[in-house]
């Protein structure tokens, strides 16, 4: 599904490169549960935005479903992403003026389905989530728990054949993290491919794989 060759990423500072991602070899099959960890700043975070085309590697080569990303131009990018990839991020991303209604609504509207088929999907993932009651609060209404469940909500409601999670339970107590975890087992129990980066030894089992990050390199040494 995913084939990373050779991917640096770096920013000029004073001249000179200061690398970000070094080097990075990875491959993931479709259906893998994948847990990225690593200290701060070893560019989990960053990996998982090339890969989810968030933001361009400075040089090598990326693979999604055979599409070779890298001579992509940024719509068509901006496509492929659209259709197949939902980002769960650390700091949610929610839209303060949309509803949370409307905030897990819009990627469907992106995706052109129709309205009466919209309205059916929203019930029944907000259903799922336990938060009908807050359909109509804005984001800053709502506590940071509630938020990141609006914001996997919205990752999942289109139904992406690739979920990238960036510290998904970071601002969950620890039974809604355990929840959130159990219904990521699930969701890749029915075939949906998932990379998350995560602090938590106990969040990285859950995956099928565990691939450690030290200073913008894969550590194999682990």
């Amino acid at each position: 599904m995913i084939e990373l060759k050779r991917i640096s990423k770096w920013v000029n500072v004073g001249g000179k490169p200061n690398f970000i991602l070094k080097d990075i070899n990875l491959e993931i099959r479709e259906g893998e549960f994948v847990s990225i960890m690593g200290p701060s700043g070893s560019g989990k975070s960053s990996l998982l935005n090339v890969i989810g085309m968030l933001d361009d590697a400075s040089e090598g080569e990326y693979y999604f479903l055979s599409q070779a990303v890298h001579t992509l131009k940024e719509k068509q990018r901006s496509q492929l992403y659209k259709q197949y990839i939902g980002f769960v991020f650390q700091a949610y991303h929610l839209i303060d003026e949309l509803t949370v209604y409307e905030n897990i609504e819009t990627p469907l509207i992106y995706q052109n389905i129709k309205s009466s088929e919209r309205q059916a999907m929203v019930a029944d993932i907000l259903d799922r989530f336990q938060i009908v009651g807050k359909k109509g609060l804005f984001p800053t209404q709502l506590s940071g728990g509630q938020q990141q469940l609006v914001g996997i909500a919205r990752a999942l409601i289109g139904k992406p054949k690739l979920l990238l999670a960036d510290e998904p339970t970071g601002n969950l107590n620890s039974k809604q993290g355990e929840e959130i975890m159990e219904l990521f087992k699930q969701l890749n129990n029915e075939g949906v491919t998932i990379i998350q980066v995560t602090h938590s030894e106990k969040n990285a089992a859950y995956g099928s794989r565990i691939i450690n990050l030290l200073d913008g390199r894969i550590d194999n040494n682990i």
